[in-house]
């Protein structure tokens, strides 16, 4: 290796030589302290200015023996050229300005260096607003008194074109070999940093050149892999002379991770966000608070251990790596490893949930009320509800059971639906139910079920629809108002009201969806129908008008066409429709459920029981009775009143009291 005594001998002579340097000796306490009493001394910036350490510093121990640093600062020629360039424009007052663009607008560079015996060139385009490079600028640079010659159309063609970062010939100087560089090349005691130390060259000598950088640490030992090609390029285009300037490391090891998982949902519940709409609103009545998963939906996946991954000193030694640590994973209720054994899985439908470092899917949502702070609720599992269901807001779940009051709501489920207290609809709650449900009472409601309604108070000014049974007991037991339709039975104590006031049909026999489907298309029959009488009587007067004046005007005629199309297509529908109506009926008559109405008391007058296609108006009061369809007569017919044939069924813990 070079020694450093050498260098700085020999970086002494050479400056002496170099007259081109303007240069300031600083004595101070650290190197940055220096540069800034330099950059004053020379009006400029840090950033332009170079140094060569005289003398080094040291802070001594514990305060004492301190011994300052001794520097000789400069600007190279390019740097002193530019700055008078900006004074004389006026710009040197702008020339921080915009730094916060700088990745975006930047100024032209170029940089001369003499390399062995050649002229070298490397010119940088300027980036968005940045200032052009001139050409006088890198002629003078070029044109020193050892310059022998160069080409200046090329000179002229890199300045416009640029050199894409590389350094090409333009010419040649006169080359003194004994005043090239001097390189030298320090390597840590761990091998796992490398520098160079460079002399700077006098007038005549070649300047460090990537090729000669490289072969002095190759020199040295140092292995390719470990040198830094852009560290080293740095260093030509911003040479840093006689202090140590790293261009080589260590290849480092890499230890490999631990095993960890994979979450495929938030394990944060603090990061559930409520929706937010287009506009920017956030609706609170989604707040996204429940994480919901089916059967064999993957949770989370184990990340195995990884490898460490050996390295490398600068001199070739080999630096071992450490191997990730594995991990044994605990888990939770109703979650299982999948085929792979590393992909945890959902065993059921229900809530994914984080506990104790744990997977666990719980099948059962448990909230003490739906209300603003929990938004509405949408579970692919039972969600049981300690209190109420608050005005406005939607359950949606596999099961869902309600100990309090339901109030103007929409509750659906795929499954069973309880309600404990009661449900106040209204006028505009919904209830759905993939199987049945159970209420205390219904009032104002709009219900549908694919099973039975078992109500244990009363039914009042509701539309209740399923397709197998609706009965309601206890001590009222009363059905009040409203519209109920059953394949099977409708059964009660009381039905209608005293006097009559509140209409009450009741139909049963039927299939309840087929029968509202016919009630659809019956009616938007009778409104096509008459769209159609009135679109073919307009089509007529004007084909009248048109055998009376053999044309028309071209608005009419227009008019004419388009009734023409109107009526086709209007004609079209009523076919479709007719054929559907003439196929539900004909189910409708197929059907071979018995529909039966029993009363355990009291059928008021004004009362409408339709069973089948047959209607029973009660005129009278009735007691007792069980209305039920004749097929001998095809009407209906009354008869002593039988018990429900639907079972007392109700959910485990349910009271009717």
């Amino acid at each position: 290796m070079v020694d450093l005594d050498r260098i700085r001998k020999d970086m002494k002579a050479l400056l002496e030589v170099d007259k081109e340097l303007h240069s300031v000796d600083v004595h101070a306490d650290s190197i940055d302290e220096a540069l800034a009493d330099a950059a004053v001394q020379l009006d400029t910036k840090v950033s332009n200015l170079q140094y060569e350490v005289i003398e080094k510093g040291s802070d001594g121990f514990l305060g004492l023996a301190k011994k300052p640093w001794k520097l000789k600062i400069y600007q190279d020629p390019s740097t002193i050229k530019k700055v008078q360039k900006l004074a004389s424009e006026g710009l040197l007052e702008n020339e921080e300005e915009g730094m916060e663009q700088e990745s975006l607008d930047r100024d032209g560079l170029f940089y001369v260096r003499h390399f062995k015996s050649d002229i070298m060139l490397k010119v940088l385009l300027p980036l968005g607003n940045g200032s052009e490079i001139q050409l006088k600028d890198v002629m003078d640079e070029i044109k020193r008194q050892d310059t022998i010659s160069f080409d200046e159309e090329l000179v002229k063609k890199y300045v416009k074109q640029g050199t894409e970062k590389d350094y090409l010939v333009v010419g040649q100087y006169k080359h003194i070999a004994a005043g090239d560089v001097v390189i030298g090349v320090d390597v840590t005691k761990d091998e796992l940093k490398g520098s160079i130390i460079v002399s700077p060259p006098s007038m005549s000598g070649s300047e460090a050149s990537p090729d000669m950088i490289k072969r002095a640490l190759l020199a040295q030992g140092v292995i390719e892999p470990c040198i830094n090609e852009e560290k080293i390029s740095e260093f030509v285009d911003h040479p840093v002379y006689n202090i140590p300037y790293e261009v080589a490391s260590a290849v480092m090891p890499v230890d490999g991770h631990d095993a960890y998982i994979s979450y495929n949902f938030e394990t944060d519940t603090k990061n559930l966000k409520a929706k937010v709409s287009e506009t920017g609103n956030i609706n609170y009545k989604e707040l996204n608070q429940i994480q919901n998963v089916i059967a064999g939906q993957p949770l989370a996946q184990k990340i195995a251990a990884e490898r460490g991954k050996g390295g490398k000193t600068l001199f070739g030694r080999y630096l071992e790596a450490k191997n990730g640590k594995d991990i044994q994973i605990q888990l939770g209720q109703n979650v299982s490893f999948d085929r792979d054994g590393v992909t945890i899985k959902a065993d059921i439908d229900g809530e994914v949930m984080l506990i104790n470092g744990k997977i666990s899917v719980e099948p059962i949502k448990y909230l003490d009320a739906v209300n603003v702070k929990t938004g509405d609720i949408k579970f692919v599992g039972t969600v049981v509800i300690k209190g109420n269901v608050e005005e406005g807001y939607k359950v949606e779940a596999t099961n869902i059971e309600v100990n309090g009051i339901v109030d103007k709501s929409r509750l659906e489920a795929t499954g069973n639906i309880i309600v404990r207290q009661g449900i106040f609809g209204k006028g505009e709650g919904y209830i759905k139910a993939g199987k049945s449900l159970w209420a205390k009472f219904i009032n104002e409601t709009t219900v549908e079920v694919e099973e039975n309604v078992t109500v244990y108070d009363s039914i009042v000014n509701s539309n209740v629809t399923a397709m197998k049974n609706i009965v309601v007991r206890g001590k009222k037991a009363q059905i009040i108002g409203g519209h109920l339709l059953a394949t099977e039975e409708i059964c009660a104590k009381k039905i209608g009201s005293p006097g009559g006031g509140t209409e009450t049909i009741l139909e049963v026999g039927i299939d309840p969806r087929a029968k509202k489907r016919l009630d659809e298309l019956q009616a938007l029959q009778s409104k096509a129908t008459k769209e159609y009488e009135n679109c073919d009587l307009d089509m007529q007067n004007l084909e009248q008008q048109k055998k009376l004046r053999k044309k028309l005007p071209a608005e009419k005629e227009e008019k004419l066409k388009e009734l023409k199309e109107r009526c086709n297509q209007i004609s079209q529908e009523l076919e479709e429709m007719t054929d559907e109506i003439d196929k539900i009926q004909s189910h409708l008559r197929e059907l071979k459920a018995i529909g039966k109405v029993k009363c355990e008391d009291t059928i008021y007058s004004g009362v409408k029981i339709y069973v089948r296609d047959a209607l029973d108006e009660v005129k009278m009061d009735v007691k007792k009775v069980t209305v039920f369809y004749d097929d001998s007569s095809k009407l209906t017919k009354r008869g002593d009143y039988e018990p429900p044939a639907l079972a007392e069924e109700q959910p485990d813990g349910y009271s009717a009291d």
